[in-house]
């Protein structure tokens, strides 16, 4: 089941952030670390109703922020349109429910989201050295545009776009 977080799953998401940080930490992926993200972003992210959690068998199994605010460090690619898009932010899949296509489930619901909004568009970044987002953004689709420098972090983030077909969707 995929519903809006509430502040009742800051706890849980917590937890996820903390075995998601650890296990990046092992493979050199520092995009995420003890300064972000922090659990005030999420409680900002539920208060904007931009959070989104998965479940499966009464347990939080990922979770993605999705809204309309676009990094300015955006502002300097070549993207292919111009005009507004959803922007994926803060995804994790709980390490108990990799592998079982979470991850997927949560972009798809991105691109039902931002149709059901009349967007067509959806733009996200991952650190370049995080393989796992890297591999999925492209498995769902997702094309690679550039990238950029991005919170004073020593590797760039890659960035990629999605133009969604509503044709191809039942929202």
């Amino acid at each position: 089941m995929i519903r809006k977080a509430n502040v009742r799953d800051i706890e849980d998401i917590m937890k996820i952030i903390k075995r998601t940080v650890e296990e990046m930490h092992t493979y050199n992926n520092t995009q995420w670390d003890e300064n972000y993200p922090r659990k005030e972003d999420f409680i900002n992210d539920i208060q904007k109703e931009s959070l989104f959690v998965l479940e499966r068998e009464r347990h939080l199994a990922g979770f993605v922020c999705i809204n309309k605010v676009e990094p300015a460090e955006y502002g300097d690619l070549n993207w292919t349109l111009n005009e507004e898009a959803a922007i994926v932010h803060r995804m994790a899949v709980n390490s108990n429910y990799r592998r079982i296509g979470i991850g997927t489930e949560l972009l798809k619901l991105a691109e039902r989201l931002a149709l059901k909004s009349n967007v067509r568009y959806l733009k996200t970044d991952t650190y370049s050295v995080n393989t796992k987002m890297n591999s999925l953004f492209k498995k769902c689709d997702y094309k690679f545009i550039g990238e950029i420098n991005f919170l004073g972090k020593e590797k760039p983030f890659n960035c990629y776009e999605k133009i969604l077909d509503p044709d191809k969707y039942v929202i």
